[in-house]
């Protein structure tokens, strides 16, 4: 009997689907995987008579939805990422991008804090009205029973200027004043940052080769600006205080002069006022 050549390899079996299954495997809904079909963002099932048969490649694109979704992408924005794939980039790649202009600038963990933490931290000050507002501001968000802040180094920062006297109220006021100025600077660097895509087209990625160059030009120009932020605010801080210790020197250095102006019987005559004063003071009941 002669020899017969080996069988090829049988393909790896594919799991299957119902639509109900799908959307179970993939923590979704049957609604949500019927609107994905429609706007294109999903493949049709393969028809079995009158049954739809979904495989792992649908499996694959729902759970990417998903994690797009989590990022805050909306379903048009995806719509375009998968077709800017199917056009021939790399996925990771434009993530990658994504990642580079909107990650988070701040190396810091977000920290939840109890209440009775920030009792300890803030004493008396930490009222109802000054949680409210630090919500408010987004210095801390509300967790159930607890707070979470997303610059932890800032909120000990305002803890140690509170107890050192100054009004937490003020504090917060004066962060809601500062805070559209800051947005305004961060803005403009920003621009600078991303100014690299300006050279594309605005409704088109740029080319599938130039993409994580792009990603890590962005990368290195984003502590440039951090420090060109820190810099400036501290030449900011630097004049205010000068302006401030000249304008109280000078307010001192003009009384100064009233009082010489007036004479020795003026000045006299404030000494014995305060010395009456002062008695009274002392034998008030």
């Amino acid at each position: 009997m002669p020899n017969l050549p080996p069988s090829a390899p049988s393909a790896a079996p594919r799991n299957e689907y119902t639509v109900d299954e799908l959307a179970r495997v993939t923590d979704t809904t049957v609604r949500n995987v019927r609107a994905y079909q429609d706007r294109g963002l999903l493949a049709p099932p393969e028809k079995r008579g009158r049954v739809g048969v979904y495989d792992d490649t649908h499996v694959s694109r729902l759970k990417l939805i998903n994690h797009l979704l989590a990022r805050g992408y909306t379903l048009a924005n995806i719509q375009d990422l998968i077709k800017a794939v199917d056009e021939g980039h790399d996925l990771r790649s434009i993530l990658g991008l994504e990642t580079a202009i909107g990650g988070r600038w701040s190396r810091e963990r977000p920290r939840k804090y109890s209440l009775i933490e920030l009792l300890q931290m803030f004493g008396d000050k930490a009222s109802p009205s000054a949680l409210t507002k630090a919500v408010e501001l987004g210095l801390l968000e509300r967790k159930g029973l607890s707070f979470v802040s997303g610059n932890p180094t800032a909120l000990a920062a305002g803890a140690t200027m509170a107890k050192e006297g100054i009004p937490l109220a003020d504090l917060l006021d004066a962060v809601g004043i500062a805070r559209p100025h800051f947005n305004a600077v961060a803005k403009a660097l920003v621009d600078l940052v991303v100014h690299q895509l300006d050279r594309y087209e605005a409704d088109a990625l740029p080319p599938p080769a130039d993409v994580p160059a792009l990603a890590d030009a962005i990368w290195r120009l984003r502590p440039l600006a951090s420090v060109l932020v820190e810099s400036e605010m501290n030449r900011a801080l630097e004049e205010a205080s000068g302006d401030y210790l000249g304008d109280r020197v000078a307010a001192i250095m003009e009384k100064k002069l009233a009082r010489q102006a007036e004479g020795p019987d003026a000045a006299e005559s404030r000494t014995a006022e305060k010395r009456v004063a002062t008695k009274k003071g002392k034998t008030k009941p």
